[in-house]
């Protein structure tokens, strides 16, 4: 069975936070515990969230926020690791931020895997023509959550079903083909002497 990798942001994703149900309510998620979530250190963040996914290969991850921009930092740096699909939803702008600056400039190339990223038109962490953009050089799916705030507890964004259904929309985006069992094109004629 693929396990879900849940990816916080800034401050950790405490309950009522969709992230902290989905967690109890998933017996194939985990939350990734990436230290110190209130002074994040991208590359102790980035060693956490590679070390999960080496435990974890082939695992859909779903971020929230800076989550999300992690795992787009982490995916362009080590696209090498095995991760099935992405859900990143309310990336946040690290460019200007006091608090999450020293993440650098976001990424801005394919992901190299199916990913869809959630956004709202009112967030403030970023702008929704932002995180089209995004999504676009992400080579990901857009959803349009309208005016729902940063997609958070504070949002009305305490259990969310919407978001498992998402990660089950990527389950079958990322489906791997069966294996063609078809006829061999070529027949080994060495032992077919007349």
């Amino acid at each position: 069975m693929t396990k879900t990798l849940i990816v916080p942001g800034l401050d950790g994703s405490r309950a009522p936070h969709w992230q902290h149900w989905w967690a109890m309510t998933d017996p194939q998620a985990l939350m990734v515990d990436l230290p110190e979530p209130g002074r994040p250190v991208p590359d102790h963040w980035e060693i956490e969230l590679a070390g999960a996914i080496l435990r974890h290969p082939d695992s859909i991850l779903v971020g929230h926020s800076l989550g999300s921009i992690l795992i787009a930092r982490l995916l362009s740096r080590w696209p090498q690791l095995r991760v099935r699909a992405a859900l990143l939803v309310a990336p946040a702008e690290t460019f200007g931020s006091d608090r999450i600056g020293q993440f650098g400039r976001i990424p801005e190339q394919a992901l190299g895997i199916p990913g869809t990223v959630v956004a709202s038109h009112d967030d403030p962490w970023m702008g929704f023509s932002r995180a089209a953009g995004l999504a676009d050089a992400w080579g990901s799916r857009l959803i349009d959550l309208g005016r729902a705030g940063h997609i958070n507890a504070a949002a009305g964004f305490g259990p969310w079903p919407g978001g498992k259904r998402l990660r089950d929309d990527l389950l079958l985006r990322s489906a791997r083909p069966a294996a063609l069992t078809a006829r061999p094109l070529f027949r080994d004629r060495s032992s077919h002497h007349a």
